[in-house]
């Protein structure tokens, strides 16, 4: 499985509609939908996929159609990320409509070859990485070394991904690859 290590861009245009397309690793990618429809109020469709991991290890998959008819777009994107092996990502296409009716079989075109621009750009220019598996490590920490601990996880490569503040400290959930959360533990 690969993931991209930074977000992709592509473009494609099909009968007078322009697709602008991104491929965005899944920790950008609600925040860079968001952006996105503000930066491009005259566009008329944001069509997303995405494929991730949840917390027990299985992937999860979604896609949004946004007023285009059911199945033509999203579906489709989704169809692509799969077949390139792509996992903690998102695509996000966004549509300016060229004036042409696409019907069914042209959106399905046009939307899949929007998604795989990105993807393509992302393999020709090494954009793309193998998926290393992330644990899910719980750590109990007192107030007082909170801000210590905070400086550790920054230098090391884990994310810290949930704070459940109890009476005595917070037990911070981090994501990370065995061996660095293992080293991490043992540090603290």
């Amino acid at each position: 499985m690969l993931v991209p290590i930074n977000i992709i861009g592509g473009y494609y245009e099909f009968k007078g509609s322009k697709f602008i397309s991104f491929l965005i690793p899944i920790n950008s990618f609600k925040d860079f939908v968001a952006k996105s429809r503000y930066e491009h109020p005259k566009a008329v469709h944001f069509v997303t996929a995405s494929r991730s991991f949840n917390k027990e290890g299985q992937i999860e998959e979604s896609f949004s159609d946004d007023g285009e008819p059911k199945g033509t777009s999203g579906m489709p994107m989704l169809k692509v990320i799969r077949g390139y092996e792509l996992i903690e990502c998102g695509v996000l296409s966004i549509r300016y409509f060229g004036g042409t009716l696409l019907g069914t079989g042209g959106l399905v075109k046009a939307y899949t070859q929007s998604a795989k621009e990105p993807i393509l750009n992302g393999i020709k220019e090494n954009l793309l990485k193998k998926y290393v598996k992330h644990e899910i490590f719980e750590f109990f920490i007192p107030f007082a070394k909170v801000k210590h601990f905070e400086y550790l996880t920054s230098k090391i490569e884990a994310t810290i991904i949930d704070r459940n503040f109890i009476e005595k400290g917070v037990i911070v959930s981090i994501a990370g690859q065995k061996e660095v959360l293992d080293s991490l533990k043992a540090t603290i």
